[in-house]
């Protein structure tokens, strides 16, 4: 679990302190410094023989606001979007006292590393995951602003993509309280720092770019077009252009908007026919032997396609997918990139 800023931690907590709760008595052993934060300073700590992650600062309404949004979190039904909320209290410590809340400790690794040692094809897999878990937090009212791989931890098996730190989670109309620059619309100059699903919807848009560019990139002219030009120079953001564009202009109105089209995109056989720029260049003329081999193989994969399709619509609404849903993507997937790899060689 990690934390998003560095700052100069207002308090100092050494490894195997005991930190007890003044009204509820529960007793945690410090076992390191996991992350420091605008906010405080998370660390790993012991309660009884479970691990836990232990939020703390100087700034009880930073901990009453954070608070909120976990249990926000918890009256989201069917999502395990951010950890779990286990304890709220004060502790009498050397400098005063301090607020602090016990959450889930998610242990797993962070998006990037997951997916450079899994696959590629694990990006859609849990982009898909992550749009389906935030609609149902922007249908609760709130906006995760801080959106960055560094916050995002797959967990499993099942492979499920969990958010950690909710330090920058707002409600929607508000300023936007914490941010990254890299996936802030408005360092891009592409929008305000209003708490709307757009301002996430632009940060997923900028995860998937992460995706492709590792060590990202600096802003130069900024704005669309130079975001345009990143996407069109890489071969897997190439058939994704048409959705990380509107993402990123602000066009789509809720995250399943955005996980719809993703998901039209990577079945070939519902791309839609009045798209202006097809994802792989226009087909060789009849007589050509490598266009008709290319529609045979359509022909033949459209029935399993429309099959994984509409299986898949059939579970989505389910609380938990677990493997259906991650196989039946995984599936599409192959056959999208397969198909889109060949059309590029015509």
């Amino acid at each position: 679990m990690m934390m998003n800023h560095s700052s100069k931690n207002p308090f100092k907590v050494e490894p195997e302190t005991l930190i007890e709760g003044k009204w509820h008595k529960k007793q945690y052993k410090i076992i390191k410094e996991l992350g420091s934060g605008a906010n405080g300073i998370v660390y790993l700590a012991k309660l009884n023989s479970s691990y836990v992650a232990l939020k703390m600062s100087d700034n009880g309404m930073s901990i009453i606001s954070e608070v909120n949004v976990l249990k926000s979190f918890e009256k989201v039904q069917g999502s395990a979007l951010g950890p779990s909320l286990l304890d709220v209290d004060d502790w009498e410590g050397l400098k005063g006292r301090i607020s602090f809340y016990a959450m889930e400790y998610i242990q797993g690794p962070d998006l990037l590393t997951y997916i450079q040692e899994k696959g590629k094809v694990w990006t859609m897999v849990m982009i898909l995951q992550l749009l389906n878990d935030l609609d149902k937090l922007h249908k609760n009212g709130w906006v995760f602003g801080d959106l960055k791989p560094d916050n995002l931890i797959v967990t499993g098996p099942p492979a499920k993509i969990r958010c950690i730190d909710v330090g920058g989670t707002t409600i929607q109309g508000r300023a936007i309280k914490e941010f990254t620059e890299f996936f802030d619309r408005g360092y891009w100059g592409l929008g305000t720092r209003k708490a709307e699903p757009s301002y996430d919807l632009f940060s997923v848009a900028m995860i998937l770019i992460n995706t492709a560019y590792p060590k990202r990139f600096n802003k130069t002219s900024g704005g669309l077009t130079q975001l345009r030009e990143a996407i069109m120079k890489s071969n897997e953001l190439q058939p994704l252009e048409e959705v990380l564009i509107k993402a990123l202009k602000g066009d789509y109105a809720s995250a399943t908007q955005m996980r719809e089209q993703l998901l039209n995109l990577i079945n070939p056989s519902e791309r839609r026919v009045e798209r202006r720029e097809p994802l792989s260049p226009s087909p060789k003329p009849e007589n050509s032997s490598i266009s008709q081999r290319s529609q045979s193989v359509q022909r033949q994969n459209k029935t399993v396609q429309t099959a994984s399709r509409r299986t898949y619509i059939k579970n989505k609404h389910k609380k938990r997918g677990g493997w259906k849903e991650t196989i039946l993507i995984f599936v599409a997937l192959a056959l999208f990139y397969t198909l889109y790899i060949f059309g590029k060689l015509l």
